[in-house]
C-alpha cells in the first residue's frame, strides 16, 4: 500500500471513529437507563445538557432547555402510564422560560409519584422544572439556581432597582419600558412558581419561595445548595442513587484534548501495592 492510500485510510478511520464512539456511548446509556427503571420501577427521562463535540469536525455544541426539549419530554410523559412513578434527571444550565414551564406543568400534571434528580446542577429553568416534582433529590454537592428573569441579558430586578434610584424625569423612555417589562416578567414567574408549588405548600410558603427565587437576591449564576434550599422551605433529599452517578459518567464533555481533571481510578485506602 502506497503512502497516498495510507493517508486516505487514516482520514477515513479518523472520520469514522467518533461515530463508533458515539454509538457505543448510546448503547451504554440505554443499558444504564433500563437498569435504573427496573430498580425504581419507574419511567426515567434524562434532560442532560452537556457540550458534546460534533461527530466529524469536533466543534462544541452549546445546549440549553429548548422548545424541542419540551416536545420530547412531554411526549415521553404522555407515553408513561399515568400511575407509574416518573423520574427526571436534570443536568442543565437553564434555557427558555417558556420551554421549562411547559415541561414543569407536564410533570406536575402526572398522576404518579414524580421525582427530580440533580447530580450536579439544575439552574434557572432547570430549577423551575424541579419545583414541579413531588420530591427533589440532589447529590450532596449539587446546586439549584435562581429563577430571576433576564431582559436582553440584564437581570430584571437590577433594571427595576436602577430606575428606582433616579427621579423618573431623569430616566430614559427605553429604560422605563424595560422596567415595565421587568415587573411583568417577575410577576409572571412568581405566579408560575406558586402554581407549581400549589399541591405541597400553603399560600404563604408559595409566596415566600417565589419571591426569593425571582427577586434578584442572588446573581443569576448563583448555586443554591441543598442546605439553602431547605432553609428556603423546599423539601430536599441528598440520597442520590449510585446508578444515576454511573449514568452521568456516560455523558462526557470532551471540549479539550488535554484533560482538566485527572486521577487514578481507585480508592486511596485500596491503592495497589507499589512495585
Amino acid at each position: 500500500m502506497d503512502a497516498g492510500a495510507l493517508i486516505l485510510l487514516f482520514f477515513i478511520v479518523a472520520s469514522v471513529q467518533p461515530l463508533i464512539q458515539q454509538r457505543a456511548l448510546e448503547y451504554l446509556r440505554r443499558r444504564k437507563i433500563i437498569a435504573i427503571e427496573r430498580e425504581r420501577k419507574s419511567r426515567l427521562i434524562l434532560l442532560a445538557h452537556r457540550q458534546e463535540t460534533m461527530r466529524l469536525l469536533g466543534f462544541p455544541i452549546v445546549q440549553y432547555i429548548s422548545l424541542n426539549d419540551t416536545e420530547e419530554v412531554i411526549h415521553a410523559i404522555r407515553m408513561t402510564d399515568p400511575d407509574m412513578p416518573l423520574d427526571i434527571i436534570l443536568h442543565t444550565p437553564g434555557g427558555l422560560a417558556l420551554a421549562a414551564l411547559q415541561i414543569a406543568r407536564a410533570l406536575k400534571g402526572h398522576r404518579g409519584q414524580t421525582t427530580v434528580f440533580v447530580p450536579h446542577y439544575a439552574m434557572s429553568g432547570g430549577t423551575l422544572i424541579a419545583l414541579a416534582a413531588d420530591s427533589i433529590v440532589l447529590s450532596p454537592h449539587a446546586v439549584l439556581g435562581p429563577i430571576d428573569p433576564q431582559i436582553n441579558g440584564t437581570p430584571a430586578a437590577a433594571i427595576i432597582e436602577a430606575v428606582e434610584r433616579k427621579p423618573v424625569a431623569e430616566v430614559e423612555d427605553k429604560t422605563l419600558v424595560l422596567e415595565s417589562v421587568s415587573r411583568r416578567a417577575i410577576g409572571q414567574l412568581q405566579a408560575a412558581i406558586c402554581e407549581l408549588l400549589s399541591e405541597h405548600f400553603d399560600a404563604d410558603a408559595r409566596k415566600r419561595i417565589s419571591e426569593l427565587l425571582t427577586s434578584g437576591r442572588w446573581t443569576h449564576d448563583y448555586g443554591i445548595t441543598a442546605a439553602e434550599a431547605r432553609d428556603m422551605g423546599l423539601r430536599i433529599s441528598t440520597d442520590l442513587p449510585p446508578l444515576i452517578y454511573d449514568l452521568m459518567r456516560l455523558y462526557p464533555q470532551p471540549l479539550r484534548r488535554t484533560p482538566t481533571v485527572e486521577y487514578l481510578p481507585y480508592r486511596h485506602d485500596k491503592r495497589p501495592d507499589s512495585a
